[in-house]
């Protein structure tokens, strides 16, 4: 009895082993879990083999490079490939504009040429143009562009203008500037138009009094309250834009922030009636003192419409729409900014610069600007940020949710590492700039119709674009009607089912892999053959369904969970979604890394590790200055720095192992220099200092940067007890970087002209007060003592008129036998 119980337990053992290796086997290959041809192509690296006879019990779905005995007829793998083609491209040109058009002087990465007798007179900056591309799920796609930035393009600026009556010295200022403005932007390019409008905020209480009088004249020499106003169209007039800003007259509100968005939507989509041109950049420079209403605002003022983003200005350039719809959103003002190819500059006053910087980042293109609080610096401050926006180019592009694009650049670095970004500066005349173009569809719509469609890739505030028509290549030709491999009512099926690519689509009403399985009637199939035969992979298992499922007519029914989520699939339930590894409880590091395909993580582009959980490259292992890998100190792990021992046997740290932990900060070591070069201060001579100080130094506002690690921070206090403070670093090429504060932190000097009265009058004071005090003691003291006194006068037994002691002097006595006669 024990000897059959000890085989019996043995042979569990065996045949536990055998199915742990079968599940093992099967869960390594994430293709043999698909049933259908659209499931197998829409996932990386599988094809399809829809050989109608000798597959019926076989994997379909199979890797053509892990398994070679896979014997499938050529013609009818299903194996398709990512497919690119370039429908236009013309080369890059640097159009210089002449007076009556362009001449062409074309650039390309490896050669430039001229042509001024070309018959293109427009400048190309971006190339290719328009490009197709068909593309798997999960399999990532690059594609080269680029760009160059054209000679002399032109530029048209509209300047819009906060015209409520706390701007009125500005509006001066900015008349006497138009000549000066467009001299500078000439100087920049010679094909230059300059325009003028204004806003105040809408005509509705609360935003202005709604007073007769104050609608006629809210402020003295004040007109009507208005949302927007076109003063000027963009022209090459000047003398134009100085008249009319000057004619411009000012309006007044009640609350503090203006309707600026109404203003911004107006001028950006108004495209005729403002002159924007089609082969121009674009610049808004949107001027105002104060901040701004947005969507949700104008319910205060009984404005429940939302803002449709379109056109409404009359003949005259006003917007006729102010007290109709309310404010526009940031999201509707960022959309129609991108739509129409506008760099925005905020040139605001100084109070609103932690509102409108915020506002930037959320406005793709645009830019920001502090102006002075009579607008006198904005000439400089356009040039400034022109020169910014012209030098720098950053893609975007409009694709789906479900369309990833990552960027790849190695920008004006030729010989350096390609980096993921998709912004690059520093950028001339000429000079090319390439990206490498990633395009990873994510998932299949469920839509077919959306299986196709075209996005464009651009540079923000240039109106030109790279057009990709797009095709997801998400289902089987053999899946659709009229094509080889499809046949509906088949024989195959019981002739209730579509054989589709090998594979029987059964009805509604009937299941099984030849639809032989019913509700009501089952077709027994051939007393000869295992009814359980198909709930296992081969001979070896004897679990059906790995143990997860029921074995119902030759198929296996998997299991359900309580998670609705979680799912345990594939034709013998040997796989699931869910016991993959997990990173911080996120299963494969979470969506935007990896999925769980049968038990295993199948991970996104540039991640890898068994939980996806590490990048595919070392990039953040690389200083961001640039450098060696980890500084050349360490090796770098998952994308974190392992940094090694140091000659003293203690470990190199920081974030890219650039510090040593035994070595001593050289705080000390750089004090009298900081002192020299930025205080004038400290002991050595100024010739010391500059022969000796040769390292790189910056003067900023604001040094305090404690949380980065690779930054050391030093403060000390000097001879005048003044505290100043630096941080230094190291370059990629190791050299010292010094940053130090521009103020110091010294204590007040002491007044004593103010000190020495103050104490005396502070004595003097607490002096009286104390008498004060002892006086008042003594008088509430001494009343006490007189009313107890009383107290006890009033209380006393004997005659109060005489002393009981008293004894009078004299003593008198009666004869008794006086007085009988």
């Amino acid at each position: 009895m024990e000897v059959r119980l000890w085989w019996m337990l043995m042979l569990s053992v065996v045949c536990v082993s055998v199915h742990c290796q079968q599940s093992k086997k099967l869960t390594q290959n994430s293709c043999a879990v698909k049933q259908t041809c659209h499931d197998c192509i829409q996932t990386p690296s599988c094809a399809w083999c829809a050989q109608p006879q000798g597959f019926e019990d076989r994997q379909r779905c199979y890797q053509p490079s892990g398994n070679p005995r896979v014997q499938c007829e050529k013609s009818y793998i299903v194996d398709p490939g990512n497919e690119f083609r370039v429908i236009e491209q013309r080369r890059l040109s640097k159009g210089k504009y002449s007076g009556n058009g362009y001449s062409t002087n074309t650039a390309t990465s490896s050669s430039s040429s001229s042509s001024s007798s070309s018959p293109n007179h427009e400048a190309v900056q971006i190339s290719p143009q328009r490009v197709s591309l068909k593309i798997r799920i999960n399999e990532a796609y690059r594609m080269t562009v680029h760009y160059a930035q054209a000679e002399d393009y032109p530029v048209d600026l509209y300047y819009l203008m906060d015209l409520s009556n706390s701007m009125r010295d500005d509006k001066e200022k900015l008349s006497s500037l138009g000549d000066v403005l467009a001299k500078r932007m000439q100087n920049i390019t010679s094909n230059f138009r300059l325009g003028f409008g204004s806003f105040v905020d809408k005509a509705v209480m609360p935003y202005v009094s709604t007073a007769p009088i104050q609608l006629k004249e809210p402020c003295d020499q004040c007109v009507p309250p208005y949302g927007f106003r076109n003063h000027m169209k963009l022209t090459t007039d000047t003398a134009k834009f100085n008249d009319e800003v000057h004619k411009a007259p000012t309006s007044g509100n009640l609350d503090g922030p203006e309707g600026g968005f109404d203003a911004i939507m107006q001028a950006v989509v108004c495209r005729d009636q403002i002159g924007w041109r089609e082969k121009a950049r674009r610049l808004l420079v949107f001027s105002t003192d104060s901040d701004f209403h947005y969507a949700g605002d104008g319910k205060l003022g009984g404005i429940v419409k939302p803002n449709d983003g379109l056109c409404h200005l009359d003949e005259k350039g006003t917007y006729n729409h102010s007290i109709l719809q309310d404010y526009p959103s940031i999201s509707q003002i960022n959309q129609k900014v991108k739509q129409n190819a506008i760099n925005v500059i905020f040139a605001v006053t100084k109070d609103q610069t932690d509102l409108y910087k915020a506002l930037q980042k959320r406005i793709v293109g645009s830019t920001f600007g502090i102006l002075s609080k009579d607008s006198s610096n904005v000439v400089d401050l356009v040039q400034e940020q022109y020169n910014k926006i012209k030098s720098s180019v950053e893609m975007k592009n409009t694709a789906s949710s479900g369309v990833k694009i990552t960027y790849y650049s190695k920008c004006l670095d030729e010989n350096g590492p390609l980096k993921q970004t998709n912004k690059c500066d520093g950028l001339q005349v000429g000079t090319v700039v390439t990206f490498q173009v990633e395009v990873e569809v994510k998932i299949c719509p469920k839509d077919p119709k959306e299986w196709k469609h075209s996005f464009q890739i651009y540079p923000v505030g240039i109106n030109e674009s790279l057009i990709v028509d797009l095709e997801m290549l998400c289902s089987c030709s053999c899946e659709h009607s009229g094509n080889l491999g499809y046949k509906e009512l088949a024989p195959e099926c019981s002739g209730v089912g579509t054989y589709k690519c090998g594979v029987c689509e059964c009805d509604s009403t009937h299941f099984g892999r030849k639809c032989e399985c019913g509700g009501d009637k089952t077709r027994q199939p051939d007393k000869d053959i295992d009814k359980t035969a198909g709930c296992r992979p081969d001979n070896t298992t004897v679990n059906d369904c790995s143990g997860r499922g029921t074995c119902v007519c030759g198929q296996c029914n998997c299991d359900t969970r309580l998670n609705p989520e979680e799912k345990i699939s594939g034709p013998f339930c040997e796989c699931d979604n869910f016991s993959c590894d997990r990173q911080n409880g996120l299963l494969c590091s979470g969506w935007d890394h990896g999925q769980c395909v049968c038990g295993k993580c199948v991970c996104a582009s540039g991640w890898t590790g068994s939980a996806c959980d590490c990048p595919a490259t070392n990039d953040t292992c690389i200083p961001p200055e640039g450098g060696k890998i980890c500084s050349g100190r360490g090796i770098c792990v998952c994308g974190t720095c392992m940094c090694d021992q140091d000659d003293k046997g203690g470990f190199y740290g920081g974030s890219y192992c650039n510090k040593c932990s035994t070595c001593p900060n050289r705080c000390k070591e750089f004090k009298e220099c900081v002192q020299c070069l930025v205080f004038k201060t400290g002991s050595i001579m100024p010739e010391e200092c500059i022969a000796n100080c040769t390292f790189e130094l910056t003067v900023m506002d604001v040094v305090e940067d404690r949380e980065n690690p690779d930054k050391i921070f030093c403060a000390y206090f000097d001879e005048d007890d003044c505290r100043f403070t630096y941080i230094y670093s190291y370059d990629k090429e190791d050299k010292i970087v010094i940053k130090a504060k521009k103020e110091r932190e010294c204590p007040q000097p002491v007044n004593f002209l103010v000190i020495v009265p103050s104490v005396i009058g502070a004595i003097v004071l607490i002096g009286s007060a104390l008498l004060l005090l002892w006086k008042l003691v003594t008088t509430i003291h001494d009343r006490r003592e007189f009313v107890k006194f009383e107290k006890e006068r009033a209380m006393a037994k004997w005659d109060t008129g005489e002393n009981p002691l008293y004894k009078q002097a004299v003593s008198t006595f009666k004869n008794p036998a006086f007085g009988e006669e």
